[in-house]
């Protein structure tokens, strides 16, 4: 089999998976600034809750729509990403629970209830579809969609990328200088929820967070300044987006996890191999650290 066809002709023969394969970019070209700074602020498991809560928004557009109308569930899946997020933040504020804890606590019952909801009024096809995402049927309106958000999404980066990038390393200093913590605290996790909504289209609800925080990983076992991890993410979740959808298409495997497993053993890769990796620290410990134990 040549390169080409192995490579290039399902993208050069298909519409279908040329599309996937724009989405995917988009995908990842905000997904992985947004993983990084996730991280960053100890969120990694607020971004998880929060994939999950949107679920009931999905499945009120599922019925409205009589079907699979992504915009008209992505529409509902914002809805109710929003109002979790909201819900969540007053919780933390007024309460001794921590901002991760009660996103846990509004995540399981949300995650149910959709679940529920699509389970009466679809089938087990439409809830498979919602939960583990159909890339591959991605339609021109839905791919709009998904370039808006990523597009609406770098914008809003680039104005707050400083108040973000010292929130997360000096919260402090940014109170110190009169800025407005909350405010730009909402408008990250304004951003979370959107991005969440347009990996919604593609990869599901169960998998939308793993082009966000797996890359993320990935990056920070590779590099140990800010600006290095972000292109790391961005590159690897576009690497193997672009892998997972050619592995999908040869092998007859569904799209969304085949994505997210590549993602996945690209992190066992950097495990083992980073530089803060298992085997790097390993035998910086075995290598003499000085002259003198050169010497003995």
């Amino acid at each position: 089999m040549t390169f080409y066809l192995l490579a290039i002709a399902p993208f050069h023969e298909y519409g279908f998976m040329r599309r996937a394969l724009v989405a995917i970019i988009a995908l990842a070209l905000c997904a992985g600034p947004i993983g990084v700074l996730l991280l960053l602020r100890r969120m990694s498991l607020v971004g998880d809750s929060m994939s999950h809560a949107v679920l009931p928004g999905a499945a009120i557009g599922f019925i409205i729509a009589g079907g699979l109308s992504l915009p008209m569930m992505g529409a509902g899946a914002l809805i109710a990403g929003l109002i979790v997020a909201t819900l969540a933040g007053i919780v933390s504020r007024h309460t001794a629970l921590k901002e991760d804890a009660s996103f846990a606590s509004f995540y399981l019952p949300s995650l149910a209830l959709g679940v529920i909801l699509i389970s009466v009024k679809g089938s087990n096809i439409d809830l498979l579809h919602v939960l583990f995402g159909s890339i591959l049927s991605i339609d021109s309106q839905a791919l709009y969609l998904i370039g808006s958000i990523t597009s609406f999404s770098l914008l809003l980066l680039a104005i707050i990328y400083r108040p973000l990038v010292v929130e997360c390393f000096d919260p402090r200093f940014l109170r110190s200088v009169g800025a407005k913590n909350s405010l730009y605290h909402a408008l990250f996790l304004l951003m979370v929820v959107l991005n969440l909504v347009a990996g919604f289209q593609t990869l599901g609800t169960l998998m939308a967070v793993g082009m966000m925080m797996l890359p993320a990983v990935i990056a920070q076992l590779w590099a140990k300044t800010l600006p290095k991890m972000i292109c790391i993410a961005t590159s690897v979740a576009t690497l193997c987006g672009y892998i997972g959808l050619l592995i999908s298409y040869h092998f007859n495997f569904s799209s969304g996890p085949t994505v997210v497993l590549t993602v996945f053993a690209i992190y066992l890769f950097s495990l083992i191999f980073a530089p803060a990796g298992i085997f790097y620290k390993h035998l910086m410990r075995r290598l003499p650290s000085s002259p003198m134990e050169k010497a003995k």
